[in-house]
């Protein structure tokens, strides 16, 4: 997140925010803008949309990018994940139906001005959410997969996958997503291991 403005009431947030141009959060009063992404991160959350929308496309269940807002209503934060997923019917904050409180997947693509956040508070409030029942932590710089899965009883599980020639499966919406469409078309810099980078 970046420097907050003054605090306002979600009202407030909802018609400035539908006014903008740039898309921002809201938690407890305070806005926040929220910055572009690196081409790895736009490719990968493209990918992930597309793979899921033809996978689903037989299935009652809806794809949305990083333009559909939701909102967590347990804690009244409003964000733009970068891919969401509903099954069933949409339910929506106000009769405006932009913002989505019932969202089935949520998707993030960590970057590293916001990867401590997003693994952090914001996936504490993503899990909030009673209708979610998976969230993907997707690494843009090398092929990694983080899934956390909501157990019958509430608990969440936790699966990670690095081995590009793998497939995940979403068990919530019952199909599986190969880890190298994810990344088709990223290019990955090379990354020094510690002992090198201090030679």
């Amino acid at each position: 997140m970046s420097t907050a403005l003054k605090r306002i009431t979600p009202q407030e947030y909802l018609i400035r925010e539908r006014q903008a141009s740039c898309k921002s959060e809201f938690y407890q009063g305070e806005i926040f803008a929220m910055g572009g992404g690196s081409a790895n991160h736009s490719l990968i959350a493209a990918n992930f949309v597309r793979e899921a929308g033809n996978a689903l496309k037989d299935k009652p269940c809806a794809v949305f990018n990083s333009d559909l807002r939701v909102q967590v209503r347990s804690t009244g934060l409003y964000t733009y994940p970068d891919a969401t997923i509903v099954c069933g019917e949409r339910e929506f904050d106000d009769d405006q139906r932009d913002t989505i409180i019932n969202p089935t997947v949520i998707v993030e693509v960590l970057s590293d001005s916001t990867e401590k956040y997003d693994r952090g508070k914001k996936a504490n409030h993503y899990r909030q959410i009673a209708s979610l029942k998976e969230l993907l932590l997707i690494t843009q710089d090398r092929p990694h997969v983080e899934r956390f899965t909501r157990q019958p009883n509430g608990d969440w599980m936790f699966h990670e996958q690095y081995d590009l020639s793998a497939d995940f499966e979403l068990k919530s919406l019952g199909i599986l997503v190969a880890i190298s469409e994810l990344y088709r078309g990223v290019t990955f810099e090379p990354i020094e291991d510690d002992v090198n980078a201090n030679l």
